[in-house]
């Protein structure tokens, strides 16, 4: 009898070494009793398009746009949306965004921002899926990007959004003969970060227009501090790019003598100029070093 006692006390201890009160609560915890979500990632990420190289304007006109897949599969099947996908056992919520977006569009951002978590009851007629909603920033050299896994294309959708009257705002998403409108309403603003809902939807999936505000209003906040700035721009830019991204992100013209005054702290010139282009080649700047 000894020995039949002394056998269960080692199932459950190592070296017949007592279980501490955490590790018994822990191997009596009965998890299946308690509802879980599914987690999935969704990804906003945006770049900074400029008129076509062959365009010698002085200020070339530049375009904020998102990147959008076209789902394959049901629920939405043939809507545009967010490239996204479930979290995968073993991995963090930031390496299943990386993955997502790589294999539904090819694109390889290098750095990804936490926006959101999206809970609503709801959002998603599969069940009760939580997304974590990440923003990031393409450099235009890197905007080729092409459909793969479960989307049937990707493309990049010109962004405007504004505030129609106080507190009703307009997302507007166009690539071509596509075109989506969205109406949102601000229903709050906790620590800087607006919440959004949608009032009306002509064609984008899921709760994708909210994500969509959000890391738009995420962005803007941020491009005002300059830090975001950056990262829209390759290694070497001019001082008329920089200042052209900060606005674009901002929605608004600068003073270029206060935006020089601003940046001056925070950029390095360069002994390198611009070429190939049909007016006088301005000075290459890159970011200051930090620290």
């Amino acid at each position: 009898m000894s020995d039949t006692k002394d056998k269960s006390h080692s199932d459950s201890a190592v070296n017949n070494v007592p279980m501490s009160d955490e590790e018994i609560y822990l191997s009596d915890y009965r998890k299946k009793e308690y509802d879980k979500p599914s987690v999935a990632t969704d990804i906003a990420a945006f770049t900074i398009l400029s008129e076509d190289a062959q365009c010698y304007r002085r200020n070339p006109e530049v375009k904020l746009s998102v990147l959008l897949i076209k789902r394959g599969n049901h629920p939405f099947k043939d809507h545009w949306a967010l490239p996204g996908g479930f979290l995968e056992r073993g991995e963090t919520v930031e390496q299943c965004a990386f993955r997502e977006i790589c294999e539904e569009t090819g694109a390889h951002p290098s750095s990804i921002m936490p926006i959101g978590t999206f809970s609503e009851p709801g959002r998603d007629p599969r069940g009760w899926i939580v997304s974590c909603a990440f923003a990031s920033v393409l450099t235009e050299e890197k905007v080729k990007v092409a459909g793969g896994d479960d989307a049937s294309d990707a493309r990049w959708f010109e962004v405007r959004f504004s505030e129609e009257e106080k507190g009703i705002f307009r997302l507007v998403l166009s690539s071509n003969e596509d075109t989506i409108e969205c109406v949102l309403r601000r229903t709050a603003c906790s620590f800087g970060k607006p919440e959004f809902e949608t009032v009306s939807n002509t064609g984008i999936a899921f709760d994708h227009a909210k994500i969509i505000a959000t890391a738009l209003a995420v962005l803007k906040f941020e491009a005002d501090k300059m830090d975001v700035v950056f990262d829209f721009l390759p290694e070497r830019f001019t001082l008329a790019e920089l200042q052209k991204v900060q606005e674009t992100l901002l929605g608004k013209a600068l003073l270029s003598a206060n935006f020089r005054r601003k940046i001056a702290d925070l950029v390095t010139e360069t002994d390198e100029y611009t070429e190939g282009v049909g007016h006088r080649p301005a000075r290459l700047f890159r970011r200051r070093e930090l620290g």
